[in-house]
C-alpha cells in the first residue's frame, strides 16, 4: 500500500495494491505506477515524473540479506527507468516509520523534505538546508526530529541537477546509479526523513532466527562471505596484483602491466570509521566506512566495491588516501562514484589526445579532488560539461571524443572489464535499466578451473552450467540471461545480491524459505524467477515506451577492437559476430525480440 505524495499540492493519499500479485511492493510496483501515472516522453526533470522509494514487503526486515531500499525514476542520464538500491539501515527506518513505499509526483514550491512518521507523511520547508552536503543535512534533520531518525538526502550535486547525482542514506550508504539524486533536486526534494520504532513484522520469527543462525555459521565456510565480513572487507581492495584486463585501467585503455599498486591490507589501518552493524539483522557487514584521518567529513566514506576501481586505477591513481578521500567527498556531495570516475577518465583520455586542452591528466589526484567540487556545483566550463556525463560531453566535443566515452545508454560502464568475462558485457549491454556490475554474477566464478566450485550446483539450479570464462557463444547468452533473471528476482524483492545465490550463503532454498518465513505464504524458486522476469519485462517495456526509436544496447567499440595485451587473459576481446549470436540467445531465453513490438512472454 504505497503513499502517493503530490509535492505540488501537498496532498498525500494511500493506494491499496494489496490484492495485486507478483510485485512484492518493490521495483515491479514502481514500474506499474510509472506506467499508469506518467505520460510517455516526459523529460526526467518534468514535475509530472514519478519518483518511487520503497522497502517493499521484505526490505528492512531484521534478517540476513534484507536491508535494501529501492529508488526508481526515469533517469536523467539514460532516459529509461533508473533503479538504484541502498543498503544500510534506511529500509528498516522506512518500515519503522510505517511506510513500505512512497510514490512522489509533482514539484515542491520551495526546497522541502518529506517526513514519514508513525504512518503519516508530511511536507516541510528545507530552505536552510540548501547547498549543504549529505552529512550536514542529516545532522540538521536529526537535530530537528531526533538522533534515531533515518535520512535519505541529496547534496549539492542533486540540487544542481548533475545527471549522475546520487541519493545517500544515513550518511554513508548510497543509492548511486543513474542520477536519482537529480530527480530529487528537480522536485525540490532535499531529503526523506523516517521516524518511528515499529519493527518490520515477520510471520515466522523462529524460522527467520534459524536462517540467520545458519547464515552466521556460513561466514566461516563461504569464502566470499568471509571476505566481506573480514577486514578490510569486500570493497577494500588489498594484497596481490589484479590480472591485466580484469579491471579498467586509465579508461579501459591499458590492458598490459598497469604500473599501479594494489593497497596492502595494512594500508587501511587508522582509516576505518565503522566496520560493522550497517545492515539491520545481517551479520555479513559488507559495507564498511573508511576515510583518511585528514578528511574533513569521514562519516560519508561508505565504501562500495566499485569505488577503488572507479576513482583509483581507472584514473591512473593508486594512492589509497586519495581514493578514500574522493569517495567520502563524492558521498557528501551526492555524486555516483562510477559515473563520476568514468566521466573524469573520459576527460583525461580526451586531454591526452588533445581534444580537451584544459582537461586533467591521468594520475593527477589533486586535479580529481578539484573536479569533484566543480562537477557537484557545475562550476566553470569543465565542471559544467562533465556534470552532463561522458556521453553528452563527447557529443559536445565532437565525433573523435566519442570513442573515449565508455558508456551504454549514456551511462558509464562499471570498471570490471568484460573482455575476459563476456557475460558481464552482455549484462552491461542488454540489462534494460543500463550497465550495472551487480546485475549478474561474474563469468570467472563459473570457470571450471578458476571458478568457485562450491557454487556450481547452486548455479545449475537455474541452468547456468560451468564454462570457460572467456568463451563467447550461444550458451554464454543463455547462461547470462538465466543469471540475470535470478539476480533480477533478488532486486524485485529487495534481497541483497551480496548475501545470495549462487556464490553466497543464501542459497535458493534458503532464500525461498526466508521469504516464506517473512511473508507467511509459500514462496518457491519458480516464484523467485517469475519475479525476476516480471522486473526485467517491466524495465524493458518502460525503456521501449520512452525510446520508441530503439534502445542503445551496444558496447563501446574499444571492447570489441582492443584485446587484452598481457597476462592470463591476453588476447581477450569481444568478437562482434560471436557477441551478436550470444545476444540473440540472451533475447530468446528471456522471451524478448530485438524489435519494440513484442516484449511479452
Amino acid at each position: 500500500m504505497p503513499f502517493i505524495v503530490d509535492l505540488t499540492s501537498g496532498n498525500v493519499e494511500k493506494e491499496d495494491r494489496t490484492r495485486e500479485k507478483g510485485h512484492y511492493g518493490g521495483t515491479v510496483l514502481g514500474l506499474r505506477l510509472m506506467e499508469e501515472r506518467t505520460a510517455p516522453g516526459l523529460d526526467p526533470y518534468d514535475p509530472e515524473t514519478l519518483l518511487y522509494v520503497a522497502a517493499g514487503m521484505l526490505g528492512g526486515t531484521a534478517a540476513p540479506g534484507l536491508a535494501k531500499a529501492v529508488f526508481l525514476a526515469k533517469s536523467p542520464l539514460t532516459g529509461v527507468a533508473g533503479e538504484a538500491h541502498a543498503l544500510g539501515p534506511f529500509a528498516a527506518g522506512m518500515r519503522a516509520a510505517g511506510a513500505k513505499a512512497l510514490a512522489v509526483l509533482g514539484r515542491a514550491e520551495r526546497l522541502s523534505y518529506l517526513l514519514v512518521e508513525d504512518g503519516e507523511v508530511t511536507l516541510h520547508d528545507a530552505g536552510e538546508l540548501r547547498g549543504l552536503g549529505v552529512a550536514a543535512t542529516t545532522d540538521a534533520l536529526r537535530a530537528r526530529h531526533g538522533e534515531r531518525v533515518h535520512v535519505a538526502a541529496i547534496g549539492p550535486a542533486g540540487e544542481n541537477l548533475v545527471r549522475y547525482a546520487s541519493v545517500v542514506t544515513d550518511l554513508a550508504f548510497a543509492a548511486g546509479r543513474y542520477g536519482l539524486g537529480a530527480v530529487f533536486g528537480a522536485k525540490n526534494l532535499k531529503a526523506i526523513v523516517c521516524a518511528g520504532d515499529a519493527p518490520a513484522e515477520v510471520a515466522d520469527p523462529a524460522a527467520v532466527a534459524a536462517l540467520a543462525a545458519s547464515y552466521r555459521e556460513s561466514l566461516v565456510t563461504n569464502p566470499l562471505a568471509a571476505l566481506q565480513a573480514g577486514l578490510p572487507g569486500f570493497a577494500g581492495w588489498a594484497d596481490g596484483p589484479l590480472d591485466p584486463g580484469y579491471a579498467s585501467v586509465r579508461n579501459f585503455s591499458e590492458t598490459g602491466t598497469p604500473g599501479l599498486r594494489v593497497p596492502a591490507a595494512d594500508d587501511y589501518a587508522g582509516r576505518a570509521v565503522a566496520t560493522s552493524g550497517a545492515c539491520t539483522g545481517c551479520p555479513n557487514d559488507c559495507l564498511k566506512v573508511y576515510a583518511p584521518p585528514s578528511a574533513a567529513e569521514r562519516r560519508t566514506g561508505g565504501l562500495g566495491q566499485e569505488a577503488f576501481l572507479s576513482l583509483g586505477w581507472n584514473l591512473g591513481i593508486d594512492d589509497l588516501d586519495a581514493v578514500l578521500a574522493a569517495n567520502a567527498r563524492c558521498n557528501d556531495l551526492g555524486l555516483d562514484v562510477v559515473s563520476l570516475g568514468g566521466t573524469i577518465a573520459f576527460a583525461m583520455e580526451c586531454a591526452a589526445h588533445g581534444l580537451l586542452p584544459d582537461g586533467p591528466a591521468f594520475g593527477d589526484a589533486a586535479a580529481v579532488a578539484e573536479l569533484i567540487e566543480d562537477v557537484a556545483t557545475r562550476s566553470g566550463t569543465l565542471g559544467d560539461l562533465l556534470a552532463e556525463g561522458s556521453a553528452r560531453a563527447a557529443r559536445r566535443l565532437g565525433p573523435r571524443a566519442g570513442r573515449y566515452a565508455i558508456t551504454v545508454k549514456d551511462a558509464e560502464v562499471p570498471c570490471f572489464d568484460p573482455r575476459p568475462q563476456p557475460g558481464i558485457g552482455l549484462g552491461y549491454a542488454l540489462a534494460p535499466g543500463g550497465p550495472r556490475y551487480d546485475a549478474l554474477e561474474h563469468d570467472l566464478d563459473f570457470d571450471p578451473v578458476a571458478g568457485l566450485h562450491y557454487s556450481f550446483p547452486e548455479a545449475a539450479k537455474v541452468g547456468a552450467a560451468p564454462a570457460p570464462a572467456g568463451e563467447l557463444d550461444e550458451e554464454r547468452g543463455w547462461r547470462s540471461a538465466r543469471l540475470l533473471r535470478l539476480w533480477s528476482g533478488l532486486d524485485a524483492l529487495n534481497l541483497c545480491v551480496f548475501a545470495s545465490s549462487p556464490t553466497r550463503p543464501l542459497t535458493i532454498d534458503r532464500l525461498t524459505a526466508l521469504v516464506t518465513a517473512v511473508l507467511g505464504t509459500e514462496f518457491t524458486p519458480a516464484d523467485l524467477l517469475a519475479a525476476g522476469q516480471a522486473r526485467l519485462d517491466g524495465m524493458r517495456a518502460y525503456a521501449l515506451r520512452e525510446q520508441p526509436d530503439g534502445l542503445d544496447e551496444e558496447l563501446p567499440a574499444r571492447l570489441h577492437e582492443e584485446p587484452v595485451a598481457q597476462g592470463p587473459h591476453q588476447g581477450a576481446v569481444l568478437d562482434r559476430t560471436a557477441f551478436a549470436r550470444a545476444r540473440a540467445a540472451f533475447y530468446a531465453e528471456l522471451g524478448w525480440t530485438t524489435t519494440d513490438d513484442d516484449i511479452s512472454r
